[in-house]
């Protein structure tokens, strides 16, 4: 098993070492041939003669050689390896390459979206590219190093469900042996039935939507980030927990990628303070006296709206980040806690940042009655999320929790204009890995 990397040769000057990867790059130079050999870790120069010609990109080869301090006057300082070279004395090619469709070699990858998702087994191995994906495993690991260190327990929640959780027909219904189920579109029954165990829970997990859109901030697969937690004693403490952990995903971000950060030019969301916290009211009027524009009567803020606040929060309180709350009852799904002293409108919350939606959140009704109640009033069969009630027939504490898009998060650290580019194998309506246009549809069964 390979035990050397190609960062680690920067200790081994002098030294005779081994060394596996994909090619690069080559550089022929007539008698001296130059490789930039990759691995996870980075690329390192490699030096030999024209026998290395043979050799194309992204071949995967084992390199044997002496590790030599590079002249001064050819370090390269953009690479960690960039002082020191390998002089090969041997290399095997491994497995060959057939001819790259993209070049791989620039800094930029600049190819469309559609070409990037197309070739994505290649495309993921484009430095600027994995980088996102190191992020993104920041990012959920930090979510759960916060969260543990809150004592809250992880769990995982299944994917097939009996009953849509939040209603509605944006759900993927399938044929589970002769009965009809779902693809679940959020933890959420789960999470509460497991609030009832362990008091203060967690999960990662996947969570299909099917939403008929084609937007560069919707997927029908996303990776989300949810936590619940019972014993609650106002529904702002689930918005303390929020502004918690999303501040110490950010601050593990800035710990541990400063090099991915760097090669994107980006930089952290900005948070001054305490994150400012607005009811959806008086948000909307905010918009309206900044751009005229009139949605006061609007359950939801709109993409643009969410932009107007973002920039105002920017503004007036030196934050890129901005809770909204008390979202209609209408707007909200049937377990949402209504606020009695502002009837009509519930304990919940968005927190949205750089002009788009990252999380939802808020208190969860814990009466059984009024679950039921407010079930009926939806047209939502209960019955068949019989293993749900069961939580609340036998006890259930006040509380409350949240879910982040974990490819939203990243997609606004790294400032990557679409979703899709945040997602390892994006799925939407146009794709399931290849461009469902290039499949043939199968004929309706009779």
């Amino acid at each position: 098993m390979k035990s050397l990397f190609v960062e680690d040769v920067v200790e081994k000057v002098g030294k005779e070492v081994e060394l596996y990867g994909w090619v690069h790059n080559l550089r022929d130079h007539k008698k001296i041939v130059f490789v930039d050999l990759r691995d996870r870790t980075g690329i390192l120069q490699v030096v030999g003669d024209e026998t290395l010609r043979k050799l194309s990109p992204e071949d995967v080869i084992w390199v044997k050689g002496i590790v030599k301090e590079r002249p001064k006057n050819l370090v390269n300082p953009k690479l960690k390896t960039g002082a020191v070279e390998v002089e090969a004395k041997d290399f095997k090619i491994l497995s060959e390459a057939n001819e790259l469709p993209i070049d791989l070699t620039k800094d930029e990858l600049n190819v469309s979206l559609p070409t990037l998702l197309d070739y994505r087994s290649l495309t993921l191995r484009h430095p600027k590219i994995s980088a996102i994906f190191t992020v993104q495993e920041t990012v959920i690991d930090a979510f759960r190093e916060g969260l543990k260190k809150k004592g809250f327990v992880e769990f995982q929640s299944p994917v097939i469900v009996p009953e849509a959780a939040e209603g509605g027909s944006e759900v993927f219904e399938i044929l589970y042996f002769n009965h009809k189920a779902f693809l679940s579109q959020s933890p959420q029954f789960y999470k509460q039935i497991m609030v009832g165990v362990f008091e203060k829970v967690f999960s990662v997990n996947k969570t299909l939507r099917a939403e008929p859109s084609v937007t560069t901030r919707h997927i029908a697969e996303a990776t989300t980030l949810d936590a619940e937690f019972g014993f609650i004693d106002s529904w702002e403490e689930i918005m303390d927990v929020t502004e918690y952990i999303i501040k110490y995903m950010f601050e593990e971000v800035r710990n541990k990628n400063q090099e991915e950060l760097k090669m994107y030019d980006a930089t952290l969301p900005k948070v001054s303070g305490k994150i400012p916290r607005i009811k959806l009211r008086k948000a909307q009027e905010i918009i309206f006296k900044r751009t005229k524009q009139d949605h006061r009567n609007e359950p939801d803020l709109s993409p643009e709206d969410e932009r107007e606040i973002c920039a105002w929060a920017l503004e007036e309180k030196q934050s890129e980040l901005v809770f909204v709350t008390h979202y209609p009852v209408s707007k909200r799904p049937f377990y949402t806690y209504e606020d009695p002293d502002d009837l009509g409108y519930t304990l919940s919350f968005d927190l949205l940042g750089r002009g788009i939606e990252l999380l939802t959140g808020g208190q969860r009704i814990h009466q059984l009655e009024t679950l039921v109640k407010n079930a009926k009033k939806r047209n939502i069969d209960i019955k068949k999320s019989d293993l749900y009630l069961q939580a609340f027939k036998y006890g259930m504490p006040p509380e409350g929790g949240f879910s982040f898009g974990s490819e939203r998060i990243v997609m606004k650290i790294l400032g990557l204009e679409n979703v899709r580019e945040a997602s390892l194998f994006p799925r939407d309506m146009e794709r399931v890995d290849v461009r469902l246009s290039t499949i043939q549809k199968k004929p309706p069964s009779k």
